[in-house]
């Protein structure tokens, strides 16, 4: 662990309120809210005469300002702490100042921001202090449910009931570099751990367990709020006419040619697409359990003119011992990428993910940690998404890792990517008990993208430079981002159930055996529902599974064929789900 850094001084809310918010643009409320002294406390004081020091001293009436204001033109519902006011403590004035700073930001849907620099609940007040966390929490879960964003500014110090209630809510959390961030302060804390190098935790400390998404120095926290603010705003969806048209993909490879393009070393990986596809963008870190998995990235973004929550599986140096594992991501990074999948559900943001692994990260301590369990819950989870959602292959999609991440309203697929139930070489390992037959298993598996656009997996293809995107980076790019806009576009259309629906239609379509899409449809009414407004609808819905039967009879068939043009059989045949190993 590394040196503990030196915190910048406190400073009180009236001075938070100049450094961050527009000029003049900040508006008390909620001041007349009393501060009770149910108890009568006294120590070495009367608790009375406490509070009115602290009022002489604070300049202000309690330890916590509350109100509306505007950071870079945005309006903001805002709670800033004061440590001046004795330690910034929470009693039940600061509760209810906060709950009722939560509930405006409610009604008028507008984003609310609380800056923490406290000591914890105030100690005078006893269990009406206690108390106020399970309040300020419970009017953040209000906040949650409307779809309100919120954010958090945790400043020096931020520790106990401000700390575990309110302050650990914000749907993004930024730190002030340096602050002193805990749950127990040093003075008060029970437990030491066996070897522990320092009694308490600091900003940077949480930033690498991935339990806050952005640290900044003092000056740099307004221009980081404005930056989230921005992208936190729901869009309108584009204008599907006005977009530039998307560039056909031709010469489509097939078999072991499309598995070493999607494994080329030099393929543009996750972060090069995130990063040249958007603007603005801002890394979210972490599980919020402690960990931060390198190969799952992911944060706020701009595609165009549409705000995005963005996940991608990052290969980085394709070594498994590297920085970013290969891609290969663990448990932590799942439940990161389902935080990420609720985040764009809440704010009613598109979701888009970017799949690019091997397979999950399914060491022994992964398996212990739940890795089977996260990826039902990522499948779970993206199922049940009424938002927007689209998903782009862009390297290779390697079983139920890459699925975790795929099941969109919209999926996309390089035309030299490669998706499949297992790799090429453990399906020949299985089949014929011998890797090297890995290239003639690439094809019988029909890996290719234009394989699997033909069995109606994948919705549409994404061109490339000729000879694929390693050759030249930043015409994949160009090809690229037309196609990932136009696909929101059509995702963005209609209303959320209707997506759902749709996806559970479509999952329902693939695999039917030749003359069964009546039998794949069930009952209409169950499958269509409410959401299509007319019989014309429906019909059309019928029509588009008889097609999507008869593309999956075609391939089916020719892969068939192959395989019996092979001249010899397997050697057993086998249902495959993850690597099964020889007998």
């Amino acid at each position: 662990m590394a040196d503990s850094p030196i915190p910048m001084p406190s400073i009180s809310a009236r001075e938070w309120a100049d450094l961050l918010f527009d000029q003049g643009s900040f508006s008390e409320q909620f001041a007349g809210i009393a501060t009770p002294d149910p108890l009568h406390f006294e120590d070495s004081r009367p608790y009375a005469e406490r509070v009115k020091e602290a009022r002489e001293q604070s300049g202000g009436k309690e330890a916590v300002l509350t109100g509306t204001a505007h950071i870079g033109g945005m309006p903001v519902v805002v709670a800033v702490s004061d440590f001046r006011f004795i330690g910034g403590s929470m009693g039940y004035a600061v509760g209810e100042r906060v709950a009722h700073a939560m509930e405006r930001a409610r009604e008028a849907k507008t984003p609310f921001l609380a800056v923490t620099c406290s000591g914890g609940a105030r100690m005078q007040e006893g269990m009406v202090a206690l108390l106020q966390m399970a309040k300020t929490a419970a009017a953040a879960q209000r906040l949650h449910e409307a779809g309100v964003p919120m954010i958090t500014l945790l400043a020096n110090p931020t520790t106990g009931g401000v700390f575990a209630s309110y302050g650990t809510q914000g749907d993004v959390i930024l730190a002030e570099a340096g602050a002193l961030i805990g749950f127990a302060g040093p003075r008060v804390r029970a437990v030491h751990d066996a070897g522990e190098e320092r009694e308490t935790l600091y900003a940077e400390d949480l930033y690498d367990r991935g339990l806050v998404d952005l640290v900044a120095p003092r000056e740099g926290l307004r221009n980081a709020l404005i930056s989230v603010l921005d992208l936190v705003r729901p869009t309108a969806a584009p204008d599907l006419e006005l977009l530039p048209p998307v560039v056909e993909a031709r010469d489509l490879e097939r078999g072991w040619t499309t598995v070493e393009r999607a494994r080329h070393a030099e393929r543009p990986r996750a972060l090069h697409y995130i990063e040249a596809l958007t603007s603005d963008f801002v890394p979210l870190r972490g599980d919020r359990s402690g960990t931060d998995d390198p190969a799952l990235v992911g944060g706020l973004g701009r595609i165009g003119d549409t705000n995005v929550v963005l996940i991608g599986q990052e290969r980085g140096d394709m070594s498994l011992d590297g920085a970013r594992h290969d891609g290969r991501v663990s448990p932590a990074g799942y439940r990161k990428a389902k935080r990420l999948m609720l985040l764009a559900e809440r704010l009613h943001l598109p979701l888009v993910t970017f799949v690019d692994t091997p397979g999950a990260h399914d060491g022994i301590a992964d398996e212990g940690a739940g890795l089977a369990g996260t990826i039902s819950d990522c499948l779970a989870t993206m199922a049940s998404l009424t938002t927007p959602s689209v998903a782009v292959v862009i390297g290779e999609g390697g079983s139920g890792g890459a699925l975790a991440l795929t099941w969109a309203d919209r999926l996309l697929m390089q035309q030299n990517a490669m998706y499949a139930i297992t790799s090429p070489e453990g399906a020949a390992a299985i089949l014929y008990r011998d890797r090297a037959r890995a290239p003639e298993v690439a094809e019988a598996l029909g890996v290719a993208a234009t394989d699997l656009h033909a069995l109606g997996v994948v919705d549409a293809l994404i061109a490339e430079p000729a000879g694929g995107a390693h050759l030249d980076p930043a015409a994949a790019v160009r090809l690229m981002r037309p196609a990932v806009r136009r696909a929101l576009a059509e995702a963005m259309r209609g209303k959320g159930g209707q997506r759902r629906q749709r996806r559970e239609a479509r999952l329902n379509s693939i695999g039917v055996p030749p003359g069964g899409a009546l039998h794949a449809l069930r009952n209409l009414g169950d499958v269509i529902g409410e959401a299509l407004p007319s019989l014309e609808e429906a019909r059309g819905v019928a029509a588009g599974q008889a097609a999507r039967a008869a593309k999956v009879a075609s391939a089916a068939g020719a892969v068939v064929e192959r395989l019996r043009h092979r001249g010899e059989r397997p050697a057993e045949v086998v249902v495959v789900d993850g690597d099964a190993p020889d007998d």
